[in-house]
């Protein structure tokens, strides 16, 4: 992707997609020039988009999801997107990681430009920018894209419910939103989602304050990976750094409660839960032996894989299984530390503190 080419961007044949499809892109399309609301898959989770550009449409999705007002989105752009458009400086730091890492995971803040509306930065200065590798997203952001003229943005947060659980399949979108019709919300097939937790966010925006890359949020492309390119190790969070998608302490949590738990107090933990007659399921990279139960149907087990990025794609509809299955408490292993596990630790951190 280059920072600064336009031009047409709906190509004739995009790969993989059925005539089906191509009609539901154009519809999708449409939808979104006129206003409304579509739940889009990308390689992360599932979108819930409008036009960024029309502070009525974002409206929407803020009404949707019950997310406060001052909680900004990332707005969503095709490959041959003109960041210059959307954002006041890109700097050689923001080229040089879209050169590396898009289309893909990774959403860049940068300085926002004056004629883009501040509904999607939650009144901030800035703007969150994000290309999407999935080929539904972005041929939807193309076709888009063409409508409006030649740019287009679709601000799109994970499609669900304020602070809950992400979706990864088209299927948890429907049951996130049961009070919106088709006509309401036009939900898009692409399959479930690859990467499975949300885009690592870098703010940029601060370069010429003399602050440096900034890790807002981990995700699939590491802080290690990050500094490869950028020549530093981006830094940790400030108080003065930009609000960004979720960065709440309690965020993508299940409905039921839930903890995590280090492996070696796993055991006494469990028969004290089914001891005082708890329900449980409880996720683990391995068995737990030698463990006594007054009730074994009592506890769900449920083995995790031992790869991060495989935990990762698996662990938002994972979630919602267990979440559904009736539990009194759902228990998480700890998972390891180290950078690759880094998202993973985040998100399940976040999940078990909207209980604490």
């Amino acid at each position: 992707m280059h920072a600064g080419t336009t031009g047409d961007h709906r190509t004739p044949a995009e790969p993989g997609l059925t005539a089906h499809r191509d009609d539901a892109l154009d519809e999708a399309a449409r939808r979104l020039v006129a206003g409304g609301l579509v739940a889009f898959p990308t390689e992360t989770v599932y979108g819930l988009g409008a036009d960024a550009e029309n502070p009525e449409a974002v409206a929407r999705i803020y009404a949707a999801k019950g997310r406060p007002s001052n909680h900004p989105v990332i707005v969503h752009v095709a490959p041959e997107a003109d960041l210059h458009y959307w954002a006041a400086e890109v700097p050689a730091e923001a080229q040089a990681l879209v050169q590396a890492f898009w289309p893909g995971p990774l959403t860049l803040i940068l300085p926002r430009a004056p004629g883009i509306t501040a509904a999607v930065s939650g009144g901030q200065d800035s703007i969150g920018l994000r290309c999407p590798s999935h080929p539904v997203a972005q041929a939807l952001l193309r076709r888009f894209a063409a409508l409006k003229g030649g740019q287009g943005g679709v601000a799109a947060p994970s499609a669900n419910k304020f602070g809950q659980v992400s979706p990864t399949r088209a299927a948890h979108v429907r049951g996130e939103f049961p009070e919106l019709g088709p006509d309401a919300l036009l939900v898009l097939e692409g399959g479930p989602s690859e990467v499975g937790i949300e885009s690592t966010i870098v703010d940029l925006s601060r370069l010429n304050q003399g602050v440096g890359p900034v890790l807002l949020r981990p995700g699939h492309i590491t802080a290690e990976q990050l500094a490869a390119v950028l020549g530093v190790m981006p830094a940790r969070p400030d108080q003065a750094a930009p609000r960004v998608s979720g960065s709440l302490k309690a965020h993508y949590a299940p409905r039921t409660p839930m903890s995590l738990v280090a492996r070696n107090a796993l055991p006494a933990v469990v028969q004290e839960a089914t001891r005082r007659g708890e329900r449980l399921a409880v996720a683990v990279f391995a068995p737990v032996p030698d463990i006594q139960l007054p009730n074994r149907d009592a506890v769900r087990w449920q083995l995790c894989s031992t790869e991060p990025h495989a935990y990762a794609s698996a662990l938002y509809a994972l979630l919602r299984e267990l979440d559904a299955e009736g539990h009194d408490r759902i228990l998480f292993e700890c998972p390891p530390t180290g950078p690759d596990w880094q998202a993973v630790n985040d998100r399940l951190g976040r999940a078990a503190a909207a209980f604490e």
